[in-house]
């Protein structure tokens, strides 16, 4: 039996659902994943601040090649995340959980899906002056290398 379900040949992009902007997170969940060419952290962050988007998740991935382990330092470092593990090469998935900082998202489609860039981090002391910088919802132009 064929049924007609109007729509249904095209999905409507989502955008609502991905998060873009300056956020204060809380680190949920964590989870390294092995890829033979690409092993990333898998990160879920719980929204803090601002209070619009408290409680929304936002998942990301955080790259382990040779060539990307400077972000994933940055994030690690900015976090708060324990420096005698850092400092061994470890990275503990418990060890993660519950930590806060800052972190600038967009959203980047690639072959028609939609993927959540973790773009920027910062220390959580450095939120409020980073806040105060939106204004209307939108951020001011900056250059790459500022969060």
């Amino acid at each position: 039996m064929k049924r007609h379900i109007p729509g249904l040949h095209s999905r409507p992009q989502d955008r609502e659902s991905l998060l873009q902007g300056l956020f204060l997170v809380r680190v949920d969940s964590s989870s390294y994943r092995w890829h033979p060419q690409k092993p990333f952290l898998s990160v879920r962050f719980i929204v803090v601040e601002p209070e619009p988007f408290a409680g929304r998740s936002l998942s990301g991935r955080l790259y382990c090649t040779e060539r990307a382990l400077w972000k994933l330092n940055w994030f690690l470092r900015d976090f708060g995340y324990d420096s005698d593990l850092l400092s061994q090469d470890q990275v503990d998935e418990k060890a993660l959980l519950e930590l806060r900082g800052v972190v600038r998202t967009s959203h980047v489609t690639l072959n028609g899906r939609s993927f959540q860039n973790l773009e920027a981090f910062a220390p959580v002391a450095e939120w409020e002056e980073l806040s105060c910088e939106t204004v209307g919802g939108k951020q001011r132009q900056r250059s790459g290398d500022d969060l």
